[in-house]
């Protein structure tokens, strides 16, 4: 999404928006669907609107079937797929469009400041990512990755580490690194999500550091 001032909006603000926009201005309710590496903005929202949020693999593959065991209002991945109640439990980019279209008329607002109403509701999020190749066996790499055992990830603490896809080691601010293996091709992916926008890159350097792809 591009705002206004011709500023791109990424895709984990994109899936906050679409979740916000449903709940708030349209006052729906139901479980919100999200792979592991895309935004907890989406917890916090669940947390203020009192629904339940379910995180799963990476993949609309796993996104689709626990959307339609829970009856899920939104589900959507990382990559900037979004489906919706009601609809094919399936990346559906028209609807995405024509519902971020109803959100700026119904408000008046423009994109930007779409954006900072979200934020008023649970603070400024900031992600990047990395895709890098690799050399060697992918059991030795994700050995080395739990060996590290890092207590701190650009300067924040890290309060806990989840396996579901990938390796995810949240970090004392509700943010959050991820580094996963392509399933296609000898690349891995590393991810982060924080409140603070000094922190991303530090937080990915680590990352790598911590895949043994930096000294």
């Amino acid at each position: 999404l591009g705002n206004e001032k011709g500023e791109f909006v990424n895709q984990l603000r994109v899936y906050g928006l679409l979740a916000y926009y449903l709940l708030e201005v349209r006052g729906l309710r139901g479980p919100i669907v999200k792979t592991i590496s895309t935004t907890t903005m989406l917890n916090k929202l669940g947390k203020l609107y009192g629904v339940p949020v379910y995180e799963t693999g990476v993949g609309f593959k796993y996104v689709a079937p626990k959307m339609l065991e829970t009856d899920a209002l939104i589900g959507g991945e990382e990559s900037g797929g979004y489906a919706f109640r009601g609809n094919v439990p399936e990346r559906d980019g028209i609807l995405a469009g024509l519902y971020l279209l109803d959100f700026i008329v119904k408000t008046g607002k423009k994109p930007s400041q779409l954006l900072d109403l979200l934020f008023a509701k649970v603070g400024a999020h900031y992600y990047d990512r990395i895709d890098t190749p690799f050399t060697g066996d992918r059991k030795d790499r994700e050995a080395l990755i739990l060996k590290a055992n890092p207590k701190t990830i650009g300067g924040l603490k890290v309060t806990g580490l989840v396996t579901l896809d990938g390796y995810l080691f949240r970090l004392e601010d509700g943010g959050w690194l991820l580094i996963r293996f392509s399933g296609t091709e000898p690349i891995m992916r590393v991810y982060c999500e924080t409140t603070h926008a000094d922190k991303v890159q530090a937080i990915l350097q680590d990352g790598l550091k911590v895949a043994g792809l930096k000294v």
